[in-house]
């Protein structure tokens, strides 16, 4: 008999931050291994009673770092969407179809050793930025690690609580984040203490001048950078961070920034 493509876990518990955003947790196969940072596909199992043969399965980031007990995501609500549609009604003890090969770039093994280490995100694309900044190697690996979060409207920035007070008490990391992790948020479409997209922030130089860094541009010598979110500021950044002398890395090839192509159409 041939072995299913993936596991049936368990939904643990669901959250919903807006209209848009949701998060959730399911339980963790025992021999389920992923390095922070990753993706993986998940699903639902297909409803017989409508005539679905296979699951819609998709590809979204884990939001758990690699040594956590269950496993977290982030999505968005998409109304009509295939899965995201059904997604975003589940409940505890629901069933989740989890992919069983975990891949992607968006890794500290892709990225050359540093000083910085940013991490920008838009939207849900905040996701591998959970796992990665909750996890020890990025802080042993750089002095200074910044999640730079982008969304529309205040009320988008799910994780605000974590970046600026849970994590401090992490039995594993909160030391660490206390003196390394700053959190960078950015609204476009509402008032907000920091505001703008993350090109225009780069190209006036305001990132810096917040940050309290040297210079108006990347130091490819102690920068690195990972990306993910819409692929408009994926494109957008990237082309910056090429501007500014920093080479893209992969897992083959580690460079001094990373994007998740799997994403990028």
């Amino acid at each position: 008999m041939k072995e299913a493509p993936y596991f049936v876990e368990k939904v643990l518990w669901v959250k919903h931050w807006t209209d848009r955003l949701f998060s959730f947790a399911i339980t963790r196969p025992a021999s389920f291994r992923f390095r922070s940072g990753e993706f993986v596909m998940i699903g639902l199992p297909p409803r017989e009673e409508l005539g679905e043969k296979k699951p819609i399965l998709r590809a979204y980031s884990i939001g758990s770092p690699s040594f956590a007990e269950e496993l977290e995501f982030f999505s968005i609500k998409v109304p009509d969407g295939p899965l995201t549609s059904r997604l975003q009604l589940i409940q505890e003890g629901d069933e989740i179809l989890l992919g069983k090969k975990p891949t992607g770039t968006l890794v500290l093994d892709a990225v050359r050793p540093g000083k910085r280490l940013f991490l920008f995100g838009t939207g849900t694309g905040l996701a591998p930025w959970l796992s990665v900044a909750r996890d020890p190697d990025a802080y042993s690996r750089f002095e200074r690690v910044i999640v730079a979060h982008g969304v529309r409207e205040v009320k988008e920035l799910a994780y605000r609580d974590l970046f600026t007070q849970e994590i401090f008490d992490d039995p594993l990391v909160g030391d660490e984040a206390r003196a390394q992790l700053t959190y960078y948020p950015t609204v476009t479409r509402e008032a907000f203490e920091r505001q703008g997209r993350f090109t225009d922030l780069i190209t006036s130089g305001k990132l810096f001048q917040d940050l309290g860094i040297e210079g108006d541009r990347f130091d490819p010598e102690n920068d690195r950078a990972m990306l993910c979110g819409s692929m408009a500021m994926i494109k957008d950044t990237a082309a910056l961070l090429e501007a500014q002398g920093l080479k893209e890395g992969s897992n083959a090839e580690p460079g001094d920034f990373v994007i998740e192509r799997a994403f990028v159409g």
